[in-house]
Order: structure tokens, then sequence, then C-alpha cells
């Protein structure tokens, strides 16, 4: 501020010598004056800077000494860090080292302690096992804790074999733990015994009405039976097998366990049996016990109520049902004794399928059920299944005993082989000659599926048979007949299919030898077509029948035959050549010292289809000789006969012939068989012979030589082609086929109509109508 002032005085006082200025040497005195003090105006600032800069040199030289002090003193603490740095690293490696020797010790103190705790639990589970009072510490929370940790102490003993005296202290372990498991083993049984001695006391101290031997016989039992039931446990955990152990391996203290049924399952026999058996008795001393189905439905219903209760207690007391099933057998026992003799003195054939009926619907589980079996439910059908086979057994019997007496035995009376008056009907049919007529239901209907029936083979007339069966009773069938679809119907589905299959090919095979057999007779009483058409009537009756039945095809029955080895060896020595080694090779290169094998396969299908064949074949055979016993059957000696018409009268006379036969064979037919496309088939299969029969002779008949002008040859019997038909001429075979046609007039249905399910045998194809259709 003052030097403002100042400067200011000073151009005050220029401005005031300017203004006084009056000459040029004033002026000039003055410019130099003012350069002067111009010039002495900038020296001063300068000077001042310059004082200014010598100043900021002073400081600046003091600051830099200061700066060198400060870094000397930085240096010498750097390296006093330095110092401290390599202590500080050098103290941390040690640490380290120190750190690391101290966990490594303390891991070796912890495996020492772990392994430690696997042997220090030896001493005081042995004081305490072994102490006076172990049998109460049974009961204790302790003792399920000290069990757990024997099985650990012998798993890590196991496991760490390499551990020094580890075979020792395992073997001492494992004699701790059979210890221990031998007190729950004598804990349990003593429990058992002490409840049944005191049930069976208070039982033979008085009589008890059926609520207090309830409460006595289970309620008693129910009431330690959950704490037993875990002390039970403890054994059955450790008598399982180890997982990686045989299927066939028991485990160590299976046997304990084992005891532990035996002894729980002999007490409850203690008490169970002497009522079973008593009540039992009851049952079969009542009236309405002599009928053994009645008895058997008593005897197993009061059984399985009781096999129940068992069950049921059985799962009080143990986890699992291992020993329960042999422990219900025993007590099933006494009605095997009961049912057993009945069922073997049984003779009825209907009681017996109706108990083994009985035990198949009631107690034994669905074949359908796919589903696995519920082991928490009482599984009755095992037990019932001794009494099912017993009754199966003696049903097989009764079966075959029925088969040899009634069917393979079977002796006809006369009027079982009057044939045809058993099966006469009204004369409504016999005169008619074409077989087109309304189709109608046939008087006979033959059932698709097994009729079951309820009374006795044995007892003719009390037989309880559906409608279609009394309507086959009715047409008088052969008695073998009806009786082996009976006893087929009664056997069905009650024994294993394999047994029935057998037994069913032995039925039919029987019953169709003695169809065979009454046919024969029939023959011999009747006619031959009597006895073909019984037999052929009954086959397809036969037939119908089994295929309800489901048989199956009898494997073959293969055996060795040595007779031709013991003939080979006779043979051999009566030559002289037992000790020629030539003979011997000989024999051993062409298989003279194998044995034949022999199959003796009965299949009953295969049987009867053969059957219906044969007799088929025999019938038509039969009518169609008979139709054609006029031609004559050595051709070339009637053809040099003197008599040049002798042919064509026995063509003639064939004619005639068929002419007559056919309405017999059409009555025939429908006298016996009821289906009209049967009767049909048997008709075309006769005429199809005929037509066979009569080219065989027109074919000899030609052989030789061409017909001449006139139609003739060699002068013999004039033939007659299509359209020329003289009744003296031999007729050619189309002409002859197209009559016979007309003759026959047989009516077979349309493809579309007929049955694919029916047998070739039974229903040969008609050639002759094919060929018209074709023509």
């Amino acid at each position: 501020m003052a030097a403002e002032d100042s400067a200011q005085a000073d151009r005050d006082a220029t401005l005031a010598r300017l203004q006084e200025v009056e000459t040029e040497l004033d002026l000039f005195k003055l410019s130099t004056d003012l350069d002067d003090a111009l010039l002495d105006a900038s020296l001063d600032e300068y000077q001042q800077y310059l004082d200014q800069l010598d100043a900021a040199r002073s400081q600046l030289d003091t600051l830099l000494a200061d700066t060198a002090a400060t870094l000397d003193e930085l240096s010498d603490i750097s390296a006093s860090f330095k110092a401290i740095d390599a202590q500080t690293k050098a103290f941390q490696r040690q640490s380290a080292h120190i750190l690391e020797e101290q966990r490594r010790d303390d891991a070796i103190a912890q495996d020492i302690a772990e392994n430690l705790r696997y042997y220090e639990p030896l001493e005081w589970i042995t004081r305490r096992l072994n102490s006076p009072g172990a049998g109460t510490f049974v009961r204790s929370k302790d003792f399920s804790d000290m069990l757990i940790t024997l099985d650990e102490c012998i798993d890590y003993m196991q496991t760490h074999p390499n551990h020094k005296e580890a075979e020792t202290y395992r073997s001492r372990y494992r004699l701790l733990l059979t210890r221990a498991l031998t007190l729950v083993r004598n804990t349990f049984m003593a429990e058992v015994r002490e409840v049944t001695s005191e049930v069976a006391g208070r039982i033979a101290a008085k009589q008890l009405n059926d609520t207090t031997m309830s409460a006595l016989l289970y309620a008693k039992f129910r009431v330690g039976a959950a704490e037993m039931k875990e002390l039970g446990l403890e054994i059955q955990k450790r008598a399982n097998p180890p997982a990686d152990a045989d299927p066939d391996t028991e485990g160590e203290y299976q046997s304990l366990m084992t005891e532990l049924h035996t002894t729980f399952a002999s007490c409850r026999a203690r008490l169970i049996l002497p009522i079973v058996r008593k009540r039992l008795a009851e049952i079969s001393q009542a009236p309405s016990s002599k009928d053994l189905v009645q008895f058997a439905r008593t005897s197993i219903s009061y059984v399985r109520g009781v096999c129940l209760d068992e069950f049921e207690l059985w799962s009080e007391w143990f986890h699992g049902y291992r020993g329960l099933y042999d422990f219900l057998e025993s007590v099933c026992e006494p009605l095997y004794d009961h049912l057993r003799p009945r069922i073997i003195h049984e003779n009825k054939l209907s009681k017996l399928c109706s108990l083994v009926t009985l035990l198949q619907t009631r107690y034994l589980h669905d074949e359908e059920d796919d589903g696995p079996a519920d082991l928490n439910q009482l599984d009755f059908s095992a037990l019932i299944q001794p009494a099912l086979e017993d009754a199966q057994t003696r049903l097989v019997f009764r079966a075959q005993a029925i088969l040899r007496e009634e069917i393979e035995l079977f002796k006809p009376k006369p009027e079982d082989l009057d044939y045809p008056r058993l099966i006469s009907r009204p004369p409504t049919s016999a005169t008619q000659l074409s077989g087109r007529r309304k189709n109608s239901e046939p008087l006979t209907p033959l059932p698709k599926t097994p009729e079951i029936v309820d009374e006795d083979s044995g007892e003719e007339g009390s037989f309880s048979w559906t409608m279609a069966s009394r309507r086959i009773a009715l047409q008088n069938c052969y008695p073998t007949l009806s009786k082996a679809v009976r006893l087929l119907s009664r056997i069905y589905r009650l024994v294993n299919s394999s047994v029935f299959d057998d037994l069913a090919h032995q039925i039919v095979h029987q019953t169709t030898v003695s169809l065979v057999h009454a046919s024969t007779q029939i023959c011999s009483r009747s006619s031959q077509a009597d006895g073909q058409l019984f037999l052929l009537r009954h086959l397809l009756l036969l037939k119908s029948q089994i295929v309800a039945f489901d048989i199956e095809y009898v494997t073959p029955d293969v055996s060795f035959d040595f007779s031709g080895v013991a003939s080979t060896f006779y043979e051999i020595r009566e030559r002289g050549g037992l000790f020629n080694p030539r003979s011997w090779m000989k024999l051993f290169s062409t298989g003279g010292l194998l044995p034949r094998v022999v199959e003796n396969m009965l299949d009953a299908k295969v049987e009867l289809d053969g059957r219906l064949r044969t007799v088929i074949n025999d019938f038509t055979a039969g009518f169609a000789a008979a139709m054609t016993k006029n031609l004559p059957k050595d051709v070339d000696k009637a053809k040099n006969s003197k008599n040049s018409a002798a042919l064509g009268d026995a063509v003639s006379a064939t004619r005639k012939h068929i002419e007559k036969e056919v309405p017999i064979l059409r009555a025939k037919l429908e006298q016996y068989l009821d289906d009209m496309r049967t009767r049909e088939t048997l008709v075309a299969a006769v005429e199809d012979q005929v037509l066979q029969i009569y080219e065989t002779f027109f074919d000899s008949y030609t052989s030789r030589s061409a017909p001449g002008a006139n139609g003739k040859v060699n002068g013999a019997s004039q033939i007659s082609r299509k359209g020329k038909s003289p009744e003296d001429a031999v007729w050619d075979s189309d002409t002859f086929a197209e009559w016979a046609e007309s003759v026959f007039n047989v009516a077979l249905p349309n493809a579309e109509e007929e049955d694919d399910d029916d047998d070739d045998a039974s229903r040969p194809a008609s050639r002759s109508l094919s060929r018209s259709r074709s023509s």
C-alpha cells in the first residue's frame, strides 16, 4: 500500500514538473531525470528479486542438508528393517516346523487313542459279563450299547489283522459276544418257559371257558412279548451270514436263533396241541362229520383259526417268520392224522372231487395273481398242501380204478350193443334221397365245454347232469363213452396238469379201444355199416368232448431194447465166432451191438384222429365196394368171353345197384349222425370212391386198344360218350361221373359257412363236387 502511495506521489510530482516545463532544456532535463528515476526504480526491483533468490538459495541449501541427513537416517532404518525381516522369516520357518511337528504328534496321539478305543473295552466288558448280576444286565439299555461296542471291536480286529495281538483280541471279543448272546438266549428261554409253566398250571388246575382259555393262551404271552422281541432281534441281527457268503452258508449265531424258535414252538405246542387234538376228536365224533367234505370243512376252518392266532403271536415275539411254518405244520399234524385215513378210505369219486375243490378254491392262492405274496399274511396254502396232495393222490387212484373197472374191463350187455335200435328215430328221413334240406339244430348237440358233475360214476341214475349232458345221455351213448366224459369232467383242473394229461390220454385211449371192440361186436351182430357208423358217431362225440379239456401232447416214453444185442451174441456163439476178432469188428461197424431205441408214445388226439380216418375210409370203401360189386375185376377175361355184352350189363347193374344203395346209405347216415355236413361229406366220399373204382375199370377197359368207328373195342360193348347213354353201353368216366352226381346229389355247405376248426379226417372233400363246380 505504501509502495502504491509512493508511486502515486512520484507520478503526481512528475506531472507537476511536466507542467512547469517551459523550454526544451527543461524538457530534456526532465527527460533525463525521468530516465534516471526509471533506471533507479528498475534496479530496485531486480535487487529485490536477487535478495529473494539469495534467501531461497539459502533455504534450499538448508533443505538439501536436511534431506541428506534424512536419507542417511532412512538408509540406516532400511538396513535395520532388512535385518529384522530376515530374522522374522527365520523365526517363521522355525515356528512352522514346530507347528507341523505338533500336528503330527496330535495325529499320532489321536490314532493311538482311536486304536486303543477298540482295545480298552475288553476288560470292563469281561468284568460285566462275568459278574453275578449279568442276567439282569441283559434287560438294560447299556446291554444293547455293549453289544454294539463288541460288534465294532470285532469288525476293527478283522479289518486290521496286521496290528499286534489283533487276532487274540478278536477271539476274546468273539467269546464275549457269544457269552452275551447266550445270556440273551437264556433270558428269552427262561421267560418263555416261565409263562408256559404258569399258563399250563392254571389250565390244569381248573376247567376254563373259551374266553379265559384265550386270555391265558394269548393275552398272557403278549405281556412281555415286545421286550423279548427286541432281545431276540439282537441275536437275529448277528445270525445272518455276511453279504459275501455263499448262498447256503448259515450264520454263526443262527443256532442260537434256532433255539429260540424251537423253544418257543415247543412251549406253544405243549399248550396248543392237546387242545387241538381234543377239539378235532370232538369234531370227528359229530354226526355231520361222517361226510368227508363236511368234516374237512369244519376241521380245517378250526385249525386255520388256530394257525392265524399262532401266526399273530409269533409276529409279536419275533421279527420274521423263519421256523414258523415248521411249527404250524406240527399244529396241523392232528388234522392230517384225522383227515388222511378218511381220504384213504373214501371210495366215492364225487366226495374226493368236492374235497379237492374245497381245498383249491378256499385255501389256495389264485394262480392268476402274479403279484408278490404278502409275507405278513399267513400262507395257509403251504400248510394245507399235504392234505391236498393226499386228496389228489387218492383222486387219481380212484380215477385209475374206475378207468380199469368200468372202461378197460367193461363187459357190454346185449342191450348195450343193440344198434341201430338204441338210436332209432321216426323214419322221417329214411325216404329222403337228397341231402338238401333245411338247416336245423342236431338232435344231439355236442357240448363244447366239459360238464362238471357232482355224483359218483359208480352210481348209475344219480348223476346231476346239465341240460346238454342230459341230451347226450338220452341218445343212449355207449356206457364207456359217457363214463369217460364224466370222469374227465370230474378230475379236470383238480389235479396237476401233467398228471391230468397223462390220465386223460389213458382214459381216451381205453375208451377208444372199448369203442372199437364194441364196433367189432356190432358188426357181427348187425351189419358192417352199423358197426362202423357206431364207431364213427362215438369217436366224433368223444373228440368234441376232449377239445374242452386242453389235453397237451404226450412226450414219447423212450426205452432201450437190448434183445437185439442178446440175440446177436447168441448167434455169434452158435456160429463159433465168439472169439473171432473179425466178427466183433463187423458188429461194431454195423451197430449190431447197440441197443434199439423204442418210443412208446400214446397221444390220445393222434390216436383218435387215426381211428376216425380209419373208420371213415373203411366205411366209404365198404359202401363203394358194395355199389360196384358187379364190375368185373378182370376186365380182360370179361372182354374175351363169348358174351360181348357182359361188360355193358355189368355197368348197367352197377348203376341200378348205386341207385338202390344211395337211399340206404343216406338212411343209415341220418340214423347215426345228426350233423348234416358230416353226412354229406361221407356221401361225397363214397361217391369219390365209386368214381375211382369206375375210372380204374374204364381205364382197364380201354387200355389195350382204341375204339373203332362204331364205338366198340374189338367187338366188345359200345362205349357211350357224353350225350349218348344207351343202357347197355359201357359209359365213359365223365358220363358216369355226371350221372353219379345226379344220383348221390351231394349238398355240402358253402366254404364260408364251414367251421374252420373241424378236423379234416372227419370231412373228406368231394372230388366229384369240385369237378362239377370247375366245369
